[in-house]
């Protein structure tokens, strides 16, 4: 069962909450990192993007990089920017996004369910980016940002959050710059704290990791080095929990992660077509943008034309956690075959657009001529991602997109 404790946040106040809290630091680069952070010396990214302060030509993963991060660090705490809270306790982090908020218990996760398969993954990581977050963690002696954790929703804890919510003002509360809203609340009552910890420890045997793989790992693996190099090590230390926000699967919903290719592989647009025929039906062809309705539908932009294109039952296995996947469907039967694409993490032909962008920004890049072709697929559901999980499976790259991103800054924990 899951282990989920309270810790002691390090918090923005109230008054300055909106400009420190930033985007996670893998989804801009560096000049959009700073870009958002100009005239913010508040703002987090000079913590998790700290290179915004060096010349551009400066290695991102350089020594001084991450030494001016934990410079940053310690200024934020001593001017006030962040604030230690003096009792352990769970968070309240709700999301609003189209009208529509998910609620999410922020808690130290145990690094030995990592280890143990209680917390599930569904990618793999990269040893490059998973260092990077070992390194500043080392660094920084904390968990500068939260990972996004699901869990299959539980009533009890449902009610408690709804609970909470129905009767207290939220902490923190204000619309980012997206447009999404933010809200916050500290669970100051030490019994409904204790509440939470049981019903996770008794009604949760697995949680998930939804996004943010790399620095879960990367947690993990601090975790292992400390207890390794510590001789009175107890199980107990800070070093051992990791911050997560953990959502109920019933109030997520994953978006489309979409495909560009760079070119036909030789081919012209009609042998393309002739040879995608033999796996899938072109249902129909339209100038405007055919969005796919259900799963095992896909949709191609090609040559100034949307086509709906709908697999054979030859090409798919709903019985199967990853055949049953459109992403599967379409790398095993016109990526690889058709287009070469054999290694979607390295080959530099394709590239992947977060459906958040709308499937208007894959026919601008294939009109542009930077791209040749596109593809967009039917969202994955919150079961086939669990279910991946739970069989020990690994989706391919880049299927799974959560929206709204989980700001940084809202609370952190030290180690």
């Amino acid at each position: 069962m899951a282990i989920i404790k309270p810790f002691k946040g390090l918090r923005p106040p109230k008054d300055i909450v909106q400009k420190v809290a930033c985007l996670p630091y893998d989804v801009m680069n560096a000049s959009e990192a700073l870009e958002m952070a100009s005239n913010k010396p508040e703002s987090l990214l000079h913590i998790t993007r700290s290179e915004i302060e060096f010349d551009s030509k400066t290695d991102p993963h350089d020594e001084k990089i991450y030494e001016r991060a934990l410079d940053n660090f310690k200024k934020f705490q001593e001017k006030g920017f962040l604030v230690q809270d003096k009792e352990a306790k769970y968070y309240i982090y709700a999301q609003t996004m189209n009208g529509k908020t998910q609620y999410g218990i922020v808690g130290a996760a145990a690094c030995k369910d990592y280890d143990n398969g209680i917390i599930l993954k569904h990618e793999l990581t990269r040893p490059d980016k998973e260092e990077d977050r070992k390194v500043l963690t080392r660094k920084l002696n904390a968990n500068i940002e939260p990972v996004f954790f699901t869990y299959r929703a539980v009533p009890e804890i449902d009610a408690i959050v709804e609970n909470i919510v129905a009767n207290n003002k939220a902490d923190y509360d204000f619309t980012s710059e997206d447009g999404f809203g933010h809200h916050f609340w500290v669970i100051d009552d030490s019994k409904t704290n204790e509440t939470i910890e049981v019903l996770f420890k008794t009604k949760v045997p697995n949680t998930y990791v939804a996004d943010g793989h790399h620095r879960t790992a990367a947690a993990a693996g601090i975790g292992a080095e400390r207890s390794a190099a510590n001789p009175n090590h107890t199980g107990n230390e800070s070093y051992n929990y990791f911050m997560a926000v953990h959502f109920p699967d019933d109030q997520l919903q994953i978006i489309d992660y979409n495909r560009v290719v760079k070119d036909l592989n030789g081919l012209t647009s009609d042998e393309l077509l002739d040879k995608i025929k033999e796996n899938f039906d072109i249902a129909s062809q339209n100038t405007s943008i055919i969005k796919p309705a259900k799963l095992h539908n896909l949709s191609m932009y090609l040559d100034g034309k949307w086509y709906e294109l709908i697999a054979k039952s030859n090409t798919f296995d709903d019985n199967s956690p990853l055949d049953s996947l459109d992403v599967s469907v379409l790398s095993k039967y016109i990526l690889e075959p058709i287009l070469n694409i054999k290694d979607l993490r390295t080959d530099t032909r394709i590239e992947f657009v977060g459906g958040i962008r709308g499937l208007g920004e894959l026919s601008k890049r294939v009109d542009s001529g930077e791209m040749a072709v596109a593809f967009a697929l039917f969202p994955v559901s919150m079961h086939q991602l669990m279910h991946i999980a739970d069989t020990g499976n690994i989706m391919p790259p880049k299927v799974t997109w959560f929206e709204p991103k989980l700001r940084s800054g809202l609370v952190i924990h030290k180690i």
